[in-house]
């Protein structure tokens, strides 16, 4: 492929619901483009973009894919990516590097849950949207009812740019509204316009003119004085319009049968904008160009495990001129970084280029330093553009190794999977020693599993996880206890005698000792110490740690031939249980601040379903026809809280949760939680 200058490149990201035809519709535009000679399909698993052996099990895409297509002088970077909500970093990191978006819709279904999900991260990106309505061969196929249902959601911006001839069986073509021509069939061919939608096609016409003349105020001078506009300054105006996002097109395809798609890329390479045309980026108190002359500044929005040529990095060139084997600074990790081969990337394929020019897309294998979101510019002109917003993990669960023969190969194995993937997250509880892996619902880990066994061969089990209780008291307690055991020879001798008290939340545990005449040695008091400590960190009633509470040692007394460090600490240990039982010992829990929006609609379903988890309802704010509702609930009541919010709200509704503090778990709840450990450790002693 030749290099393309910075006018002729459209960056396009295809965006929307699940299983509304993207990938096929990227398929076909290699298709009809000549890029591939043969038309694959989901169901053969033989797209260009869906080649990962988990996309062809679960017949739906799961990571993007880089589809450049050439057409009529222009380079159209296609992005697919995946329409299905556990994978929306996907989708965040292909807007990332574009410049439009095209929203694909069904034909049918209309706009839908995964449409507002992809104009919701388009509209915070400022990219210029333009809507596909796709499918138009299936049953029931209604370009009039998608088109007023998307007016009716996104505004009179949304204007119909073509109006399909037939639909379902008969679709057979497409209406160019701006020039009155038609084009028919898969090859496109030029007609008249069908005489029976003459009338529908010149009353959608002047409606598109109207939505086109409000972009530009000479136009809209002449419009008024009833002067007549040349389709070139009709042209003109669109491609102003839709890059400042001032008007939406509608076109339609039947990907499947090729028929629009040759229009929709004339659509592109003539109205889309190129980088060029796209507001200048800030980069700290740098504003960047795409001009291939500026300063070298480069953003990598994906990071890959390629099994032939390794980590591959995605990058958008933002401004200046890339070259295959150059060095480049990684701003973010202060470290230089070697280039080699720059390949242009199409599916899984790799075609190597000597330059990229600003604005343009391509991979590099091999960078030792580079994730997803870093920079790399020239160390002597050091630019850092802004991070990438990812949605945090909302469902996590514990990982467990299914052999000795993963233990060792788990950490490196899933710290691989973390660099492909924003949306995960793996963290170590430090109240419970479980490894917990967070990601963005339950598909989501378990194709990370699935790629974890394939890629790697590691087998993990996967179990909610343990929620962190801690222990604590509820009054002062004391005990005295002494650890007596005589053998032959040497025996072991140490009484302890300590208070405890309750000390504020948060306080954690803290020890003293108020020993007077020596009754404990100086060289034992951190024996004593130990044994509590240690006794505190494994728990008392229920196997979770003591916490908030002061431990006194104010007695004890020592043999001069029998006691020994170990006789105090274990005088110690015992001690701390007795004192504990004393003073009337409390679970306490994390309780977390959680943050949910939803339509307002669904808003009393959510606040009556948070009531039946123990939560305290914050408040309800509306915000633009979205209720958010914040209230604190515990931990322990919303660790599958995910997949219930999606059944609540058919996926329309997200939430953030976050720690906030531990509080006193209700004696009911509590009971149950000591009687599982009680049994846990009984079934423990029985192996």
């Amino acid at each position: 492929m030749k290099v393309y200058a910075t006018e002729d490149i459209r960056n396009v990201v295809l965006m929307g619901h699940g299983s509304v035809g993207k990938t096929l519709l990227g398929e076909s535009a290699l298709f009809v483009s000549g890029a591939i000679t043969r038309m694959g399909s989901v169901e053969e698993a033989n797209t260009v973009s869906d080649y990962d052996d988990d996309e062809h099990k679960r017949k739906f895409s799961l990571n993007l894919a880089l589809l450049p297509v050439e057409w009529e002088g222009k380079k159209i970077n296609l992005i697919d990516t995946p329409g299905y909500a556990d994978f929306v970093s996907e989708v965040i990191c292909g807007a990332q590097a574009a410049d439009l978006a095209l929203v694909v819709v069904d034909a049918v279904s209309g706009p839908e849950v995964g449409t507002d999900r992809a104009w919701q991260i388009a509209e915070r990106l400022k990219l210029p949207r333009l809507i596909v309505v796709n499918r138009m061969d299936r049953e029931n196929a209604s370009f009039a009812s998608v088109l007023a249902a998307s007016q009716k959601r996104w505004g009179g911006k949304v204007a119909p740019l073509q109006l399909p001839i037939g639909a379902h069986d008969t679709f057979s073509g497409v209406v160019d509204l701006l020039h009155m021509k038609a084009y028919m069939g898969d090859k496109a061919e030029e007609a008249e316009v069908p005489p029976a939608l003459r009338d529908e096609a010149e009353s959608l016409r002047s409606s598109l003119i109207e939505a086109i003349v409000e972009t530009d105020e000479d136009l809209m001078a002449k419009y008024f004085a009833d002067e007549e506009l040349t389709e070139e300054e009709l042209a003109r105006a669109l491609h102003g319009g839709l890059d400042q996002g001032l008007i939406i097109p509608v076109v339609c395809t039947a990907a499947a049968k090729q028929v629009g798609v040759r229009r929709l890329l004339q659509v592109i390479a003539a109205s889309g904008p190129s980088p060029a045309d796209r507001e200048p980026v800030v980069a700290g108190d740098a504003s960047l160009t795409a001009r291939s002359d500026g300063p070298v500044a480069a953003h990598v929005f994906k990071t890959a495990a390629d099994p032939y040529v390794g980590k591959l990095t995605y990058l958008r060139v933002i401004s200046g001129t890339l070259s295959s084997d150059s060095h480049l600074w990684n701003a973010n990790k202060a470290a230089d970084e070697r280039l080699g081969t720059i390949y242009i990337q199409r599916g899984k394929e790799q075609e190597p280029i000597a330059k990229l020019a600003a604005g343009d897309i391509g991979a590099v294998a091999k960078l030792a330093h580079t994730a997803t979101g870093d920079t790399l510019c020239a160390k002597e002109q050091q630019f850092v553009l802004p991070e990438i917003a990812f949605p945090s993990p909302v469902h996590s669960m514990a990982v467990k190794p299914a052999s000795k023969a993963a233990v060792d190969k788990l950490g490196p194995s899933l710290q691989r999977l973390l660099e492909e993937d924003p949306g995960l997250r793996l963290t170590r509880d430090g109240g419970t020693g479980e490894v917990i892996l967070s990601g963005l619902g339950d598909a989501h880990l378990d194709v990370t599993i699935e790629r974890l066994k394939r890629k790697f061969n590691v087998d993990v089990e996967l179990s909610l996880p343990r929620v962190p209780y801690r222990e604590t008291i509820a009054k002062k307690g004391a005990a005295d206890y002494t650890h007596k055991k005589q053998t032959g020879g040497h025996g072991q001798y140490a009484r302890v005698a300590i208070e405890i008290n309750p000390t504020p939340r948060g306080s954690g545990l803290q020890f003293s000792e108020r020993v007077v005449g020596g009754s404990v040695p100086k060289e034992f008091i951190p024996a004593v110490e130990k044994g509590v400590m240690e006794t505190a960190r494994e728990g008392v009633v229920a196997g979770y740690e003591l916490t908030d509470c002061q431990v006194v040692l104010f007695d004890g007394k020592h043999h001069p031939v029998d006691s020994s460090e170990m006789s105090f600490k274990l005088a110690a240990s015992q001690a701390l249980k007795e004192a504990v039982a004393a003073a009337a010992s409390t679970l306490l829990e994390p309780i977390m601040l959680i943050k949910v929006r939803a339509p307002e609609a669904n808003a009393g379903d959510i606040v009556s379903d948070l009531n039946t988890r123990r939560a305290k309802i914050h408040g309800i704010n509306p915000d633009g026809g979205v209720s958010v509702i914040e209230a604190e609930v515990p931990l322990a009541e919303v660790q599958r809280y995910a997949s219930d919010l999606r059944s609540i709200t058919q996926g329309r509704g997200h939430f953030e949760l976050e720690f906030d503090h531990y509080g006193e778990v209700p004696p009911n709840i509590a009971q149950k939680v000591i009687a599982e450990h009680k049994k846990a450790v009984e079934a423990a002693h029985s192996h």
